[in-house]
């Protein structure tokens, strides 16, 4: 859902009005569907393979600069995130959640990124005037190979927990155990010193992406920026090497748990200070479970939107 909680808490047809979930029931992401926004949430998201957790919180009122986005393909094969932190907050925000969701829409069915990445790009561009720019992270996760694939436009990296190798760290395109196709997109960020930065601040610019294989039990945190910028009160920020090791310090579990546990552990860091931007969380934890199979009528109406006959 673009912008605030609908009245009455009536979405138009393919949104959910995240704020109002009930907790106990996570939210069965379908085929076509798309939800999400810039309003406060906190829901849990099941999607073929994916366990997810959503904590957004705006530093004032019910809506922020934090916007956050999932997706799931006409097929249920390809879930995707993006979450995006654009410089400003509060009601004015709206427009650029909803065009993020329109572009959303536009590329629901493409497991690349870059073409989607170098749109939000051109649409921040064209915000120049208004001195707006945003760090975005696009997401997708590939069931029928395990592979989630990162375009990473300026944002915070995220912290990716492999249950193989037992530790934790930074999910970028130098992290190890990765695969010859990736060993040649290491090539491309060294020829392109221009690349991958935030939106809005060079037209044209390119949006690499590169991926990793998940295994079952594992954890990925995306977050924005207000958790490596915690600061205490010595004025000291946490940073990534900090958020680091405080994950290192607990204990993999569910996405909710995790979520709750480690932004505790951020404001023990804040010790009582105020955060002075808006904050997001998402644990993703890879459950290994694959796409099901759609009936005929199932089918039938994802081609339907994908067609346009029905609205997303």
């Amino acid at each position: 859902m673009a912008g605030h909680v609908h009245p009455n808490n009536e979405a138009p047809a393919g949104e959910t009005p995240t704020a109002s979930v009930d907790l106990a029931s996570p939210h069965q992401l379908q085929c076509m569907e798309i939800i999400g926004g810039n309003q406060a949430a906190r829901m849990a998201i099941d999607a073929p393979g994916l366990d997810i957790w959503l904590d957004s919180r705006p530093l004032a009122g019910n809506v922020g600069g934090d916007i956050h986005y999932f997706s799931a393909c006409g097929s249920g094969r390809v879930t995707r995130l993006a979450i995006a932190d654009v410089s400003g907050h509060g009601p004015s925000m709206d427009d650029i959640a909803k065009a993020l969701r329109a572009l959303m829409r536009k590329h629901i069915n493409l497991l690349d990124q870059t073409h989607f990445a170098q749109a939000l790009n051109r649409e921040f561009g064209e915000r120049a005037q208004d001195d707006y720019f945003a760090t975005v992270l696009l997401a997708t996760y590939f069931s029928p190979t395990d592979h989630l694939i990162i375009c990473n436009g300026g944002h915070p990296r995220p912290v990716w927990f492999s249950r193989r190798l037992d530790r934790w760290q930074f999910l970028d395109p130098g992290t190890p155990d990765k695969g010859p196709s990736i060993r040649q997109e290491k090539t491309k960020y060294r020829l392109a010193p221009v690349a991958n930065l935030p939106l809005g601040v060079i037209e044209p610019t390119d949006y690499h992406q590169f991926a990793v294989k998940l295994e079952p039990d594992d954890l990925v945190v995306f977050y924005t920026d207000a958790l490596i910028e915690a600061a205490n009160a010595q004025n000291r920020q946490l940073g990534e090497a900090g958020l680091l090791r405080v994950v290192s310090q607990l204990q993999p579990c569910e996405p909710r748990d995790f979520a709750e546990l480690l932004i505790a552990r951020v404001d023990q860091w804040r010790d009582g200070v105020q955060r002075e931007d808006d904050q997001t969380v998402i644990v993703m934890h890879h459950n290994g479970s694959d796409a099901p199979k759609m009936t005929v009528g199932q089918a039938a109406k994802t081609m339907a939107k994908v067609f346009g006959l029905m609205r997303v």
